[in-house]
């Protein structure tokens, strides 16, 4: 199966939480869509790795996306090196993106930019014909994505652009309430984490509008790119 579009998460909620309202909008325009989990997030403070699976399933089931998968890297502590490269490479040669999102350059969770520097390098490494690996015993061909974007997660990073949303975040929310072993709840028993507190719920409707208020629509989503972004007209960028 070829994707349009290949999003990677260090962990199950990274992709929803970043990007889940541009994922529901690409695949409303018919855009094949996909997501790849590195880790299963074990060391969360909250729920297991056995409930992320299942809250991660219904989440992209939400989204509407192609396929969903997890690597299993280990939570914390996967590196970026050839073995994870590797990995990371058979999932870009099999779906064959031309477009691949990935985690934010910087960021609070250390496995954020770990994962984003990852995902990148593999990227490039997945080009080269050398660079020999399989999938279900057959031999797959070098793919390089023609573009790679980092989502914006925690620190408020500066955009380079701003997708607008509107219209789609409450699919994007839906995703998110399905992590419910993550979120506020104030019935639960866990312990409290960052994003398990009433103002981090409630950012995630506040900060998409201020990026909408920046390109004066309702809501935005920001990304950051490694390259220059090419336009063909001034126009392009109405």
């Amino acid at each position: 199966m070829k994707l349009d579009i290949l999003v990677f998460g260090s962990h199950p909620d990274d992709a929803e939480l970043s990007c889940g309202a541009t994922i529901a909008k690409e695949i409303s325009l018919g855009k094949k869509v996909g997501i790849i989990d590195l880790t299963r997030g074990e060391l969360g403070t909250r729920g297991t790795a056995e409930i992320r699976d299942e809250e991660a399933a219904e989440a992209g089931r939400i989204l509407g996306v192609e396929v969903r998968e997890n690597l299993r890297f280990r939570d914390g502590f996967f590196t970026n090196d050839e073995k994870h490269q590797l990995e990371v490479i058979k999932m870009i040669r099999r779906y064959r993106p031309d477009i691949v999102i990935c985690n934010a350059i910087d960021d609070r969770h250390i496995d954020h930019g770990k994962g984003s520097k990852l995902v990148s390098d593999a990227c490039f490494l997945s080009g080269l014909r050398k660079i020999e690996t399989t999938h279900q015993g057959e031999n797959q061909e070098a793919w390089r994505p023609k573009l790679v974007y980092h989502y914006i997660q925690w620190k408020n990073l500066i955009p380079d652009f701003v997708v607008d949303v509107t219209g789609f975040m409450d699919k994007k929310v839906a995703s998110l309430m399905a992590y419910k072993s993550q979120f506020y709840d104030p019935d639960s028993k866990e312990p409290v984490t960052p994003i398990a507190t009433k103002n981090f719920k409630e950012s995630i409707l506040y900060r998409a509008q201020d990026l909408g208020r920046l390109i004066n629509t309702e809501y935005g989503e920001g990304f950051t790119v490694e390259r220059y972004l090419a336009v063909n007209a001034l126009s392009d960028l109405i």
